[in-house]
């Protein structure tokens, strides 16, 4: 065994979030693993992960040394892959996190046409609208919807996101029609799950509006189905209702206002120079299926 065995060991670790779930995926039986492990941390003369029966934790330099070697072994697998012909063909595990309802909605019933043309690649898919940690928790690839914020992981857009104003009909049957921003002051407005203010553009530039009501969730989807059950009027991305305002079910409010035009549907990832054949299949299925103008817009 060689150091980059190690890290390998290590990286596993940190990946299945156990010295358990790391022996399995590698074959190797925990005593090993921990084994391997105070080998590593003996060698570069630091502690790298707190361990207790049940969980594990990176330390501070764990945390750095982790972002690190990862694009030192994406390297040693696409140097490999390239050498022996694999270099255009997904294999293993690919882990990704996205939202809820994004995921559900955009991602899910696209995955059978993906996976059929990576028939070796596995893809493992959490939805949550929590902020993931991607490095941290062991995830090959986030999308995240948004403006973009600075950071060390790269981020590749895959579709721009249009931001309308709607309700449904049965409430402007019940509360009327707005006809401008400050009739919203009368109306019953649903704040976003975060509970940030809207960031709109309109008429005589940007704005900011902060909605009240009474609901209160930290949950997208309870806001999108009480928003079609007739409760409010939600500033609520196309991508997210446009067949409710096909079939009726919803309509636009103040179209002369839409959300800020910096928000967008971004691939995030570790790093553009190491970039792993698994992660860039994916982001590039994604973005070709969205395109400049995603079918969601047709």
């Amino acid at each position: 065994m060689n150091k980059f065995d190690d890290l390998e060991v290590f990286a596993q670790v940190v990946s299945a979030g156990s010295l358990s779930a790391a022996g399995r995926e590698l074959g190797l039986s925990p005593a090993v693993v921990s084994k391997r492990l105070r080998r590593l941390e003996e060698r570069i003369g630091t502690r790298l992960i707190q361990r207790t029966t049940r969980q594990i934790s990176l330390t501070e330099a764990g945390q750095g040394y982790y972002e690190r070697i990862v694009a030192v072994l994406a390297g040693i697998e696409e140097a490999e892959a390239f050498v022996t012909r694999r270099s255009q063909q997904a294999r293993g595990l690919l882990k990704v996190s996205a939202p809820s309802t994004f995921g559900r909605l955009h991602i899910a019933p696209h995955l059978k046409t993906f996976m059929g043309a990576n028939p070796d690649l596995s893809v493992s898919l959490s939805l949550t609208d929590s902020y993931v940690d991607i490095v941290a928790e062991g995830f090959d690839i986030a999308i995240r919807i948004g403006e973009l914020s600075d950071s060390s992981l790269v981020a590749r857009q895959l579709a721009p996101v249009r931001r309308i104003l709607c309700a449904a009909p049965s409430y402007v049957a019940e509360n009327g029609m707005p006809e401008s921003i400050e009739d919203l002051e009368r109306h019953i407005c649903l704040p976003p799950h975060n509970n940030e203010p809207w960031k709109l553009e309109g008429p005589d530039g940007p704005l900011l509006y902060r909605p009240s009501g009474p609901l209160m969730t930290d949950s997208s989807e309870v806001i999108r189905e009480t928003l079609i059950s007739g409760l409010g009027i939600a500033l609520r991305s196309t991508w997210d209702v446009s067949q409710e305002l096909k079939d009726g079910k919803l309509v636009q409010v103040l179209p002369d206002y839409r959300g800020s035009r910096n928000v967008a549907v971004y691939a995030i990832y570790a790093s553009r120079r190491f970039l792993p054949t698994k992660v860039r299949v994916f982001v590039d299925y994604l973005a070709e299926l969205y395109g400049p103008r995603p079918y969601w817009e047709a």
